[in-house]
């Protein structure tokens, strides 16, 4: 046994992952279970939970993939029962499931915004309900990880009602740390930025450039994109016994975005906190961005 064997605790440990059968959701499940984890997974997309049940059973793990929606409170509460009834406890739970669309909020209406709350925030207040009474009863304390994004900590024009649901993810998960503190059980929050997925390509972002290489450059301090393990591995370590004085808090796997708060590393022009003149003539030539695609449902899935 290794040291991070040694010193993690996760092996036999149960974790319940909403969204956990695509994009950041099955990199997640699929480094806990490496490390011994054995997942309760609920996904909407029936395609990628087969997938990941075949996957995860041709690896040796012990784990149980459902399909259904995590918005759905019945459905949510039923992977929990599967879960406790399959192995007697809960140790981690991980909220996965996110989703927006791009839209002026002025152009948005009540059921947009509904469905966004509803995708972004009301089912991880559901889901912490499930868990605390489960951990509480294990006496084991245990992890509660939410999966949130760097828009909910600065403006994002387009995507207002989307970055108040992940801050208040964020607020809740605070403030549930320190009510669980007592109990050993630990809550806490990861917030990526850019890290390409099949559902982040769907919303774009009007040109994409955050899909050029060079777009990458002037807008990620560390100059790539992040990669979906950037994330998982920050997962890992919060569900380990490697963070278990760590509550209440979020980890910002995000390339040094969140520090740069603005400034870019324009090509031949270095950082500054603004556009380079040259960037503004060519955008005028040019005749600026095109339009925005819009949605007014957002699936929920894997951020």
């Amino acid at each position: 046994m290794g040291w991070f064997e040694e010193r993690s605790g996760l092996a036999g440990s149960v974790a319940v992952v909403t969204g956990g059968a695509g994009g950041l959701g099955r990199a997640i499940v699929t480094d806990l279970a490496d490390n011994g984890v054995r997942p309760a997974v609920l996904d909407i997309d029936p395609g990628a939970a087969d997938e990941l049940r075949v996957f995860l059973g041709d690896r040796g793990h012990d784990a149980l993939v459902t399909q259904g929606d995590a918005r759905n409170p019945d459905e949510l509460a039923a992977l929990f029962e599967a879960a406790e009834s399959r192995w007697g406890r809960l140790d981690i739970l991980v909220n996965v499931v996110g989703g927006t669309f791009r839209a002026p909020f002025t152009e948005t209406r009540p059921k947009g915004w509904d469905a966004l709350l509803r995708t972004n925030l009301t089912h991880v207040l559901h889901a912490c309900h499930l868990a605390v009474p489960l951990m509480r009863a294990g006496g084991r304390g245990g992890s509660i990880i939410n999966i949130t994004t760097i828009e909910a900590h600065r403006a994002a024009p387009g995507f207002a009602v989307y970055a108040a649901a992940k801050a208040a993810v964020e607020q809740f998960g605070r403030t549930l740390a320190i009510e669980v503190a007592p109990d050993g059980i630990r809550v806490n929050n990861i917030a990526p930025d850019f890290v390409p997925t099949p559902n982040l390509e769907r919303i774009g972002t009007g040109d994409n450039a955050m899909m050029d290489p060079d777009g990458v450059k002037v807008a990620i301090p560390m100059g790539r994109a992040g990669h979906l393990t950037d994330i998982s591995h920050c997962a890992v370590f919060l569900a380990s016994q490697l963070s278990s004085y760590l509550t209440g808090t979020t980890l910002h796997p995000d390339g040094g975005t969140s520090a740069s708060a603005g400034w870019f590393n324009w090509p031949d022009e270095g950082w500054a906190n603004h556009a380079p003149l040259r960037v503004l003539r060519a955008s005028d030539e040019s005749g600026g961005n095109g339009p925005d695609a819009e949605k007014d449902h957002p699936r929920p899935e894997s951020e």
